[in-house]
């Protein structure tokens, strides 16, 4: 486990969890803001980057189980992402579906905010959300985020225009 919060722990993810991760990665209306749902290759490919994250920095986008049940839920953590002309400390947090509306990205989202700030001593931490997302938006700002700027990401072939949210370590 790397944290935990009131109803979850954020654990490493293994591609033993690869039926889970597709629970999230495979459905076309959670994975709305990414032009559509992932191929299990996709899937695949997306637990090793995180693995590789572990290996590389310590972090990376970490399973979110409930305490109660275990039951890997979403995801949330730590990576490194392009912005502009520099790689920044993001946190980025995805969720089933089923699982909307709960707070439990907030939640999970707060928690890797302080890990950010007091584990990593990052001075600043950001969340880089498509335009049109704005529930994941409304995540950040009540992470005490504030909307920075703006960029247009290639992805998919398709421009997608992103706002990223920063909080400064006080």
């Amino acid at each position: 486990m790397i944290l935990e919060t009131e109803r979850l722990f954020l654990r490493e993810m293994s591609q033993s969890d690869f039926d889970a991760i597709c629970k999230m990665l495979k459905d076309k209306e959670t994975m709305y803001a990414y032009e559509g749902a992932f191929s299990d290759a996709e899937v695949r490919e997306w637990i090793g980057r995180q693995i590789s994250r572990y290996e590389k920095w310590g972090y990376g986008l970490w399973a979110a189980c409930l305490k109660e049940s275990g039951e890997l839920i979403g995801q949330c953590g730590l990576t490194m992402q392009p912005w502009k002309d520099e790689e920044v400390l993001e946190i980025g947090y995805l969720f089933r579906r089923k699982y909307w509306h709960q707070g439990y990205a907030a939640e999970s989202a707060r928690a890797c905010k302080k890990y950010a700030f007091e584990v990593l001593d990052a001075k600043e931490v950001c969340s880089i959300i498509r335009d049109t997302n704005t529930a994941s938006q409304k995540v950040a700002l009540r992470n005490g985020m504030a909307a920075s700027d703006t960029w247009i990401k290639h992805y998919r072939g398709v421009d997608m225009p992103h706002w990223r949210y920063v909080a400064l370590r006080e």
